[in-house]
């Protein structure tokens, strides 16, 4: 099925929408009208026309069963494709019709902001700055802050939930992969709070995954193998071995702090919790849904994944990528 996409379209929204209560449209008209700036910056989708199926069975899935499926859950994993124009409007579609199900306790989580710009984050949901300085503080731009990201940013603050900017700031995961754990447990209580170091590195399919992708990405380094010697191959080896390691020693400290940040908001009673994240870290029972069933073992956890499938019949392929897979077609 092809999908109709209509750009730039603006919605109209009652000022009492994304979950608030008549008695306080006064104190959300701010909001609300940020909101419609959002919105007509993104992509329309029909949700009624996006092919979405069941994980496991390939079943067709009509769009009031996910929104209630996902209202139902403690956590929502909603694995992108980043940049993806209509996964974005899709997931942003989803979190809006989220709310109003749980206006007093849902909770927006996103991989895009690290732990240290949470106080920019709560400022802006606070009103203590302005949006113009929220993407300031925050080091927002439209390169790493797209109209669906922004959207549920803006649905989070009309119906006063927090948002969690919940993944380790870049310099610790770069710290992980050059120097490992043990030089991130030596930092002081206060930089350890700024991200979660992992027990271990996760083991089986995913880790097998990982290295299987990040092997065929770095190659052979644009050289020729059946120049060298045997030896030479087996160095070689063995270097882009040792650096596939600090990668995912790297994307285990990602996925960690995400969890843990996730737990947090459990046990905070949040739920549910809907965590936007790159889709490798949720698909086939990826990294970020194991770290989160072990810190979280009793939370009922709904991963969905977007794919760039065209079609209406489910892609045998995608069997057990998630509990929910869309599809969302292929990107710009």
């Amino acid at each position: 099925m092809k999908l109709s996409i209509v750009v730039a379209l603006l919605v109209v929204m009652a000022l009492g929408g994304v979950g608030c209560s008549a008695g306080r449209a006064g104190a959300m008209t701010d909001a609300t009208i940020a909101l419609e700036a959002q919105r007509a910056a993104l992509i329309a989708v029909n949700p009624e026309t996006i092919p979405i199926f069941a994980g496991d069975s390939g079943e067709p899935m009509a769009w009031e069963e996910l929104v209630e499926r996902a209202s139902e859950a403690d956590v929502v994993l909603i694995g992108e494709m980043h940049g993806h124009p209509v996964g974005l409007a899709v997931a942003a579609d989803l979190f809006e019709q989220i709310v109003p199900r749980a206006p007093s306790t849902v909770a927006l989580s996103l991989e895009f902001f690290d732990r240290d710009r949470q106080n920019a984050i709560d400022d802006y949901l606070t009103s203590v700055t302005d949006e113009a300085g929220f993407d300031k503080a925050a080091g927002r731009t439209d390169a790493n802050y797209p109209p669906g990201h922004r959207a549920m940013v803006e649905a989070a603050k009309g119906a006063e939930a927090p948002v969690y900017a919940s993944n380790a700031p870049r310099r610790y995961v770069h710290l992980a992969n050059a120097d490992g754990y043990d030089r991130l447990r030596s930092l002081t209580v206060e930089q350890r709070r700024l991200f979660v170091v992992p027990d271990k590195l996760l083991e089986g399919p995913y880790r097998e995954r990982f290295f299987e992708v990040m092997s065929s990405m770095g190659g052979h380094g644009g050289s020729d193998d059946s120049a060298k010697t045997d030896e030479e191959v087996a160095q070689q080896k063995a270097r882009l071995h040792e650096q596939i390691t600090g990668m995912f020693r790297s994307q285990n400290v990602w996925e960690a702090t995400m969890a843990g940040t996730i737990a947090d908001g459990l046990a905070a009673g949040r739920m549910p919790i809907v965590q936007i994240v790159g889709e490798f870290h949720v698909d086939f029972d990826g990294g970020l849904a194991q770290r989160l069933r072990a810190a979280a073992p009793d939370a009922r956890i709904l991963t969905i994944s977007m794919t760039d499938d065209t079609g209406a019949e489910f892609n045998d392929a995608n069997k057990n990528r998630a509990d929910v897979v869309i599809h969302v077609g292929e990107g710009d």
